[in-house]
């Protein structure tokens, strides 16, 4: 592989440095194109063409473009880890990444990523709800992650990679990581990964 990978993305986006992470933990040769959201670049014709809802992050692998951040994920690693851990074969396995993904798309989009959403971008998503189901969330990940290092199996998958940006990122949402240890354990086993990226990160407020 010699052309990158384009990214679209919006630097401060959970769901468009989930998709980053991915590339980066594969070692894979990608460029960022960020777009500029708050004027309209998403709602462009020709993003459109890329991205039919107008969502980041969105990829253009040499002429095939996906949008969807867990889609992203799992087409990554179809395509350049085809048999590793990332994506385990084995049903149960498989079963128990299938079920974070969901939990990403779900439990962290309601609870974490909401609460970011407001604080950070000024949404009006109810950030006490938010906030609550954050802590509901990091309560049952702080007790499955007891003597384990990794939420799905006994390596990293996409589970992990999908679950991190919004988790890592939550106290700039209002929400403490303080009372939750393994969950903070688990975030710094990911943040040691060859290959590892960061995400822009933005001012903390007072934590609730």
């Amino acid at each position: 592989m010699t052309t990158p990978i384009k990214l679209y993305r919006t630097p401060k986006s959970g769901h468009s440095h989930r998709a980053e992470l991915m590339l980066a933990l594969l070692g894979l040769p990608y460029e960022t194109i960020d777009l500029d959201m708050a004027n309209g670049a998403h709602k462009a014709p020709d993003f459109l063409r890329i991205s039919p809802f107008g969502l980041v992050p969105a990829i253009d692998d040499g002429g095939y473009t996906l949008a969807d951040s867990n889609a992203i994920l799992a087409y990554l690693v179809h395509t350049y880890a085809k048999g590793s851990d990332w994506l385990p074969s084995d049903p149960k396995d498989a079963a128990e990444v299938q079920r974070w993904l969901t939990i990403a798309a779900d439990n962290i989009y309601a609870g974490p990523c909401a609460a970011r959403l407001v604080k950070v971008f000024g949404t009006s998503h109810d950030h006490a709800a938010a906030v609550e189901k954050s802590h509901d969330l990091l309560k049952i990940m702080e007790t499955h992650l007891d003597g384990r290092d990794w939420l799905a199996t006994d390596k990293i998958t996409v589970a992990d990679v999908a679950g991190y940006s919004y988790v890592a990122h939550a106290p700039e949402g209002g929400v403490d990581l303080a009372p939750f240890p393994n969950v903070r354990a688990w975030l710094e086993r990911i943040e040691q990964q060859p290959g590892f990226v960061g995400m822009v990160t933005s001012p903390i407020p007072e934590l609730a």
